[in-house]
């Protein structure tokens, strides 16, 4: 995961909470409608910065991988 993917699911994730807290959001169904809206704030942001850079945010790095190029094995 690079650090803009990391930077927006953060946005998603505290969009979402801020969402929820505001709407005073009670059982799945009302948390379910923060979540997608959340979601909404973040995904716009990335397709906003996608247009603007000419560049993809979304990459196929995942954690795994990079930790394995990064953490030397004796340490693990």
């Amino acid at each position: 995961m690079t650090d803009l993917e990391l930077i927006f699911t953060m946005l998603g994730e505290a969009s979402t909470t801020e969402i929820a807290k505001n709407k005073n959001a009670k059982g799945f169904i009302e948390n379910h409608k923060a979540a997608k809206a959340g979601g909404s704030v973040a995904g716009k942001a990335r397709k906003d910065l996608e247009q603007k850079s000419g560049k993809k945010i979304v990459s196929k790095e995942n954690f795994k991988q990079l930790s394995e190029n990064v953490i030397p094995k004796n340490l693990e």
